[in-house]
């Protein structure tokens, strides 16, 4: 991604399709793209030169001078896509890293807590039904089992920041039981495959957004993501079973997911039930409502079983203590991934590759007579995988443009809630472990992408 985001930047240079590639290094997003500069003294437009020297910037249709301290006037039309190299790096740092660690620091506390105490014991006696069938590599009552459904519940809630800590602790306790340590194993292929489906029960924050762009019913697009992101689940699971070979034909998988789809029709059926505020009241509180829950479980459980914890030489306390230290280590650990990562995306978006294969993905949309409202959502869709914050503007920029409650706009918005920033996931959680060879995770992923938008569109199409 680097290397022909870097090549096409220098070719743009030497034929003149770039002027300042200052941006690329140093620009921030949203920054007006320098295109040419020129002395003061040498504009044609005495107007254009009295009003730089009275204001500094002058905006002209879609142009925009900019007069410089050293009275160069710099000629600027577009906008940049993304950060520079530097921004990306201290933003990542700043707005994703240090929080992380905040989350990190905290619900690692908690998951000490849960295997100090032997709940995860307990947790994954009674998972073994289901997960041994669908992890058969790992032993019967692995404690993976009891992280890993810790992070699809906070997943399948929209809790994203609760989420990651249960997930990074499922693959880092994968590993212990992975013969190579450099190469994905199988249940780690299984678990980020539908981790990344991104089951959803509430999308709190599209909703918000929706809110924000005046949506008539900012809720509207709940049961679309709902049916989207569980055929993904369904696909990601049948993808990577037929790769692992793993019979799902049988009554426990096909029980479990049978009572899935009971528990969502019925939590959809009661929140269609309600109208206007109650609805948005009702499904903004329920995703907090159960984190809490959670947490109140988890310390009430760790004060009850203090006798386990004396019986190891600790406490309640210092068990969460340890736990937090462990979640500061992890994210210390993944901070080089995620700057790697998001540095590659920040310069493949500046040179306009991006760009250039979006466009032509839409141009070939086009030609087979697509509805013109959807290709207007694509953008989203091809960002989702690289970018969240960029996929985010897409979907921003599509309610904006079209309308909350347009084709375009809605499926913007299913884009963005039912599926996961693959790039992005693979780099983190695969580099929390120290995982070099991730297999045929990516392509798996990919693919369970593709089935998500084209479950989007189809439903959309149907819903609304």
């Amino acid at each position: 991604m680097i290397v022909s985001s870097v090549v096409y930047v220098f070719y743009l240079l030497l034929s003149g399709g770039v002027y300042n590639l200052g941006q690329l290094v140093n620009g921030k997003q949203n920054d007006v793209i320098v295109v040419s500069e020129t002395e003061l003294g040498q504009l044609r437009d005495t107007a254009l030169q009295a009003a730089l020297q009275l204001n500094q910037t002058v905006v002209q249709n879609d142009t925009t001078y900019r007069l410089t301290p050293s009275g160069i006037v710099e000629t600027g039309y577009g906008k940049q896509a993304a950060d520079g190299i530097f921004p990306t790096c201290k933003n990542t740092m700043i707005d994703l890293w240090l929080p992380l660690i905040g989350y990190l620091t905290f619900f690692c506390g908690l998951l000490h807590l849960l295997s100090d105490s032997r709940a995860t014991e307990k947790l994954s006696r009674f998972l073994t039904p289901v997960f041994a069938r669908i992890f058969p590599e790992l032993p019967k009552g692995h404690p993976a089992y009891g992280f890993m459904t810790m992070n699809f519940a906070a997943n399948f809630l929209g809790l994203d920041n609760a989420a990651t800590p249960f997930g990074l602790k499922a693959m880092d306790s994968m590993q212990e039981v992975n013969a190579d340590k450099n190469r994905a194993s199988n249940s780690q292929i299984m678990f980020l495959c539908l981790h990344a489906a991104g089951l959803t029960l509430i999308p709190t924050s599209i909703i918000g957004y929706r809110a924000a762009q005046g949506a008539v019913n900012p809720s509207d697009i709940m049961i679309p993501t709902i049916i989207t992101s569980f055929v993904g689940t369904l696909a990601a699971l049948v993808f990577v079973s037929i790769r692992q070979r793993i019979n799902l034909i049988n009554g426990v998988i096909l029980g479990v997911f049978t009572g899935i789809g009971a528990v969502i029709g019925w939590v959809m059926y009661y929140i269609q039930s309600l109208q206007g505020l109650h609805k948005i009241h009702f499904t903004g509180n329920l995703s907090n409502a159960v984190l809490l829950i959670i947490i109140l479980a988890i310390v009430l459980y760790s004060l009850l079983r203090e006798k386990v914890f004396k019986e190891s030489g600790t406490n309640p306390f210092e068990s969460f203590v340890h736990g937090a230290k462990e979640g500061f280590t992890t994210g210390v650990r993944v901070l080089p991934y995620m700057i790697a990562m998001l540095v590659a995306l920040s310069i493949f978006r500046n040179s306009g590759l991006m760009n250039i294969i979006m466009s032509g993905i839409s141009s070939l949309m086009n030609v087979f007579g697509i509805d013109k409202q959807v290709i207007d959502a694509i953008p989203v869709a091809l960002m989702r995988p690289f970018s969240a914050g960029g996929s985010r503007g897409f979907m921003l920029d599509a309610m904006k443009t079209y309308g909350a409650d347009s084709l375009a706009g809605r499926l913007s918005c299913l884009f963005q809630g039912a599926a996961e920033t693959t790039f992005y996931v693979i780099a983190l959680y695969f580099g929390s472990v120290n995982v070099k060879d991730t297999r045929y995770t990516l392509s798996i992923m990919l693919l369970v992408d593709l089935v998500c938008v084209l479950t989007a569109v189809a439903v959309t199409l149907l819903y609304f």
